[in-house]
């Protein structure tokens, strides 16, 4: 349902944020039959969510967790999701195949960039591959629920394995992406691994794989020995077999002690933790995933650079799911953090999406002032944020008075009179009046004050000419003067599918609130396919890199959830906030 190079796309913090706000105990499932999956795809209401308000007790995880199997393939090589391993804002990062497979596998598809040598992990005597076979694989987990520390576990013969791995977070460690590995045996009595590296020319010294410059690509403990160019070892329940792997490889290695870098690691992360906000729930699901989606966004932090993912082609920057990410980030505490994130989310740029950009700039930038009121740092962005505004309020057509043409999406570039661009721009100077009021620069205030009234008008226009109403409710497109058709289910095509995906931004910029609209779009979504256990439902015709047409992209349903919360519907935002957690999120 959620495959593709999307699936290590971390959804960041901005859904896990509803954790504040909506957990509850856990809650029971109803007696009465599920609908089926095919009945659930075919519908235009989301069946399997209704099913969940009707429970006895309501939504919960417990219900949604066992409708569908959670995530495994990523279209790469090595099949499996990787997680990613790094220390906090780390310009090096590496991966563990989630299957236990290997670290740093090349992905060979275009999607993935390689990182590192990729290290193969085999088992037994006749050293098949760890995790191959997947009935034999327990999902990975973290240890403590939330910490970065993975641990794999995978039966083969009558014995059954466990890798676990870390990221070094000392900064003599953490530029050169060291991770260490750790083998054991959790039953049986005869475990052997085997470690082959893939790097020709690679050579076996006093413990070190060497490459062909005689720079360290791994550590081995003295429980490996190296025999037909592989490195194996035996283990048992009370018997480890260790290494350190260097994803850039280094010349003067530091003593490494599995122990003390875990201990370390540990101490690192929940140094993190505790300078955020403190939060706690009556389910020990809840406060894990809270925690590690803090943790998720420090590990793909590239220094200042908060980006999408690590490793593929979303290992990048953009403004909305940049800012998505660091200002749930500043609401939990982290008003330092968004200091360093912040002059680099005003430095991006996008020539097919200028409006849409300086939106969701200037909106991180209101937001970081409504939380801090630093006046100062403010005035030090000016020069990058005033071009933004400037934009904004100057930019408009002739013909409708709405903000020039610019692609449909990132993925639709297709010109129009883009809807989301437009009310994410009204938001944006909406909420720079009151920054410019406190800067002193009243006057300019007030021409922002009336640049974002006449914008407001000419957008409430362009809707009136545009919706249909041949659909309740009426149907609101998001190409304004394109003669965009009814998506109807929304999901029947592409262009539906990513109307499905940025009609949130015109739920989060709330231009129809107080408004006989305001419900339009939520309801939209509600009763005509958008909804899947209340995850944004996403499908195409063109599969590409994807496994099916049907799937789910919960990340840009986040304002959709936000706003449920906003009208008091509470059991509605339950659903999205268990169907996230059971299936919006990789499990465990």
């Amino acid at each position: 349902m959620n495959s593709g190079a999307a699936t290590i796309k971390t959804l960041h913090l901005s859904l896990g944020f509803l954790l504040l706000f909506v957990c509850g105990l856990a809650r029971g499932r109803s007696a009465v039959p599920l609908p089926s999956l095919d009945e659930v795809l075919n519908s235009k209401v989301d069946l399997w969510g209704e099913a969940a308000r009707r429970a006895p007790n309501g939504p919960s995880y417990e219900f949604f967790e066992p409708l569908l199997p959670p995530p495994r393939y990523v279209n790469a090589d090595f099949h499996y999701y990787p997680i990613v391993l790094s220390a906090p804002n780390s310009l090096v990062k590496a991966r563990i195949i989630s299957n236990g497979s290997g670290i740093n596998l090349r992905g060979g598809t275009r999607s993935w960039n390689d990182i590192g040598t990729p290290f193969t992990f085999r088992i037994g005597p006749d050293e098949l591959r760890f995790g191959d076979i997947l009935n034999r694989v327990q999902h990975p987990t973290l240890l403590q629920g939330y910490l970065p520390v993975v641990q794999i576990r995978y039966s083969h013969a009558s014995e059954v394995y466990q890798l676990e791995t870390f990221a070094a977070t000392e900064p003599s460690l953490s530029k050169y992406g060291v991770v260490l590995v750790r083998f054991a045996l959790v039953s049986g009595t005869n475990g052997l691994i085997t470690v082959e590296a893939d790097s020709p020319g690679a050579r076996f010294s006093d413990g070190k794989l060497l490459n062909d410059r005689d720079e360290i690509l791994a550590i081995f403990d003295p429980s490996w020995k190296w025999e037909r160019k592989k490195a194996h070892a035996k283990v048992q329940s009370n018997l480890f077999a260790t290494m350190t792997i260097y994803t850039r490889p280094a010349t003067n290695p530091e003593p490494i002690d599995y122990e003390s870098r875990q201990k370390t690691c540990i101490e690192s992360w929940e140094k993190i933790l505790a300078a955020g906000m403190r939060f706690h729930c009556p389910e020990p699901l809840v406060n894990n995933a809270f925690r590690n989606l803090i943790v998720q966004n420090f590990s793909l932090t590239f220094s200042n650079r908060l980006c999408y993912s690590a490793g593929n082609q979303y290992e990048k920057m953009y403004a909305a799911e940049t800012s998505d990410a660091a200002v749930p980030l500043l609401w939990c505490g982290y008003a330092q953090d968004m200091r360093r994130f912040l002059p680099v989310i005003l430095g991006l740029s996008d020539k097919r999406l200028p409006h849409h950009f300086a939106g969701h700039k200037l909106e991180a930038l209101c937001e970081f002032y409504r939380q801090t009121h630093d006046l100062d740092f403010i005035k030090s962005l000016r020069p990058v944020w005033q071009k933004e505004l400037d934009l904004l309020m100057t930019d408009r057509s002739a013909e409708n008075g709405l903000l020039s043409k610019e692609n449909y999406c990132t993925d639709i570039e297709v010109p129009v009179y883009s809807f989301p661009a437009n009310a994410i721009g009204w938001s944006a100077l909406r909420d720079m009046v009151v920054v410019l009021s406190d800067l002193g620069d009243s006057a300019l205030s007030e021409r922002v004050k009336s640049s974002a009234q006449d914008l407001r008008k000419n957008i409430f226009a362009a809707v009136e000419k545009n919706a249909a109403h041949a659909t309740q409710p009426p149907f609101v497109p998001m190409a304004l003067f394109y003669g965009e058709e009814t998506h109807d289910p929304i999901t029947h095509n592409r262009l539906g599918s990513y109307w499905d995906l940025v009609a949130n931004y015109i739920i989060g910029s709330r231009i129809f609130l107080g408004t006989e609209r305001e419900l339009w779009i939520p309801r939209y979504f509600e009763t005509h396919g958008g909804l899947l256990m209340g995850l944004t439902r996403s499908a195409a015709t063109n599969h590409t890199f994807w496994t099916g047409t049907h799937r789910t992209n919960p990340l840009y349903g986040m304002r959709y959830n936000i706003d449920t919360l906003r009208r008091d519907d509470v059991v509605r935002a339950l659903v999205g906030f268990y169907g996230m957690l059971a299936h919006g999120l990789t499990r465990n």
